[in-house]
């Protein structure tokens, strides 16, 4: 009985880990959902590595380019919302997939688009950052 509980426990508190780990991930996902929305780049460098790489509209985008993109974004989204995501961490790394809604105003219409992404974040130097993503429009 000692045995198989003590072989158990191990997986328990790996268990809980990796639940504080996505719990943590999925709170960065959505400060980055919340800082795009608001053209907030001092937020986003926070927590985005300078060595970013980011796949969208197919094509490879620094961290000074992404954000350069959000600072001159124009009409801004008025809501960014998450849908469903998934965490699946690994050791230091966590990549989250998910899809998310932006709702805007273009011309006076309202504009909704669809995306699915995937990002990878790693923990480094006592903290969560961002270093991969990518992210493709969801056709209707």
């Amino acid at each position: 009985m000692f045995l198989a509980c003590a072989t158990t426990q191990p997986g328990s508190a790996q268990e809980a880990a990796n639940s504080d780990i996505a719990t943590a991930v999925r709170a960065l996902e959505h400060q980055w959902f919340e800082a795009q929305a608001h053209n907030d780049n001092h937020a986003l460098d926070l927590f985005i590595d300078n060595d970013l790489v980011y796949v969208e509209y197919g094509r490879l985008v620094t961290k000074g380019d992404y954000l350069l993109r959000v600072r001159s974004a124009k009409p801004q989204p008025t809501q960014i919302v998450m849908e469903a995501t998934t965490v699946r961490t690994f050791g230091s790394a966590a990549i989250v997939v998910g899809s998310y809604r932006e709702t805007g105003v273009n011309n006076g219409r309202a504009v909704q688009k669809r995306w699915r992404f995937v990002d990878t974040w790693v923990y480094k130097k006592g903290r969560w950052v961002l270093v991969a993503a990518a992210a493709s429009a969801v056709s209707k």
